[in-house]
């Protein structure tokens, strides 16, 4: 994935004019009189050159239009200067900010991206990486489908910086993300204080369970059982897993049944599930109470507010970004701590 940007007439011009590539470091140490490696300390901003030297040879460079040229660069560093993503899709919102932030914070450090989609192929995954791989990117930063030591291994095997986030491999892989089971318990602490007595739990991927990895759903689920727990709830939730989730609902009845909270895993079922419910006549919260998870950005746009849990997704990407150009440059990166999460208090609840 990269980043082009077009050019109105008047900048071809002075392109053309200048040349593309513009003078050369040889050809600026000819005009200033000293050695390339000087001149390259100086474009660079290395010590061991006097400030009168380098303000010379930096007036140069500009006036005769130098251009650094990212191929060479790139041999000279011994990087590509690229970093690799892999992603499940960009069908969830969240990932569309996630991914648009990774983006902006790596070309801010100097890097290109290659996105891969793996479509939550465990086998599409593996060739995703390969492919980057081939590519020579300097660090992948990995939404996991894969789990297991195998995988865990296989990646070991690969002698590359990974970050990984949403989904943990194992400890020995950097991650970013939230607690999301305390954030899943605290929201059910939420729903419970409101008096509701039952309650569906809609999480598709959780059929997915022991077939790929679902770590992040998993938390959630797990975290929504402990608030019940913690809350006096003995009877289980309806738990709905199946991608066909809204007619598995429009078998439900709401309006003769005890206070009922639709809690879903993600903010983009919950929009489909107060379609579903508006569809058939039920007032939301009045009728069926709905909270959803993630706080995507077109939630300004839906009446009533959804209830649901926020995290800074465009830091999630920041941090993977910052850890993984550190673990390529400097071979080590700062502790990555757990990232804040808050309930938004709605009116869907």
């Amino acid at each position: 994935m990269s980043t082009f940007v077009c050019a109105h007439d008047n900048d071809f011009s002075a392109i053309a004019a200048g040349g593309i590539m513009g003078i050369t470091i040889k050809e600026i140490a000819e005009l200033c009189g000293v050695s390339q490696g000087t001149v390259d300390r100086a474009l660079n901003h290395r010590p061991g050159i006097s400030e009168k030297t380098k303000k010379k040879i930096l007036a140069v460079a500009s006036e005769r239009n130098y251009r650094p040229d990212p191929v060479a660069r790139s041999l000279a560093r011994g990087r590509t200067m690229t970093i690799g993503v892999v992603l499940f899709d960009l069908y969830n919102r969240s990932f569309s900010q996630l991914m648009n932030a990774i983006e902006m914070s790596s070309r801010e450090a100097g890097y290109y991206v290659h996105l891969m989609l793996t479509n939550k192929d465990p086998d599409n995954e593996k060739k995703c990486i390969e492919h980057l791989i081939h590519r020579k990117v300097d660090g992948i930063i990995l939404f996991p489908i894969n789990e297991g030591p195998e995988f865990d291994q296989y990646l070991r095997m690969l002698n590359i910086p990974i970050v990984t986030i949403c989904n943990k491999v194992s400890d020995h892989w950097r991650y970013v993300g939230i607690d999301d089971r305390q954030a899943m318990k605290d929201a059910m602490d939420y729903v419970c204080r409101k008096g509701y007595e039952r309650f569906i739990y809609v999480c598709p991927p959780l059929a997915y369970k022991g077939r790929t990895n679902i770590f992040t759903q998993e938390e959630r689920f797990a975290g929504c059982l402990q608030g019940l727990r913690d809350n006096g709830i003995t009877e289980q939730p309806i738990v709905i897993d199946t991608p066909a989730y809204v007619e598995a609902l429009s078998g439900i009845d709401f309006r003769s049944a005890p206070k009922t909270a639709v809690v879903c895993s993600c903010d983009i079922y919950a929009l489909e599930v107060m379609n579903h419910l508006k569809e058939r006549g039920l007032r939301i919260p009045e009728d069926v109470g709905v909270i959803g998870f993630d706080n995507i950005d077109v939630l300004k746009y839906v009446a009533p507010r959804l209830t649901t849990v926020e995290y800074a997704v465009e830091q999630f990407g920041e941090r993977a970004v910052r850890d993984i150009v550190g673990q390529i440059e400097t071979g080590g990166s700062e502790h990555i701590p757990l990232l804040p999460y808050r309930i938004i208090a709605g009116s869907s609840i």
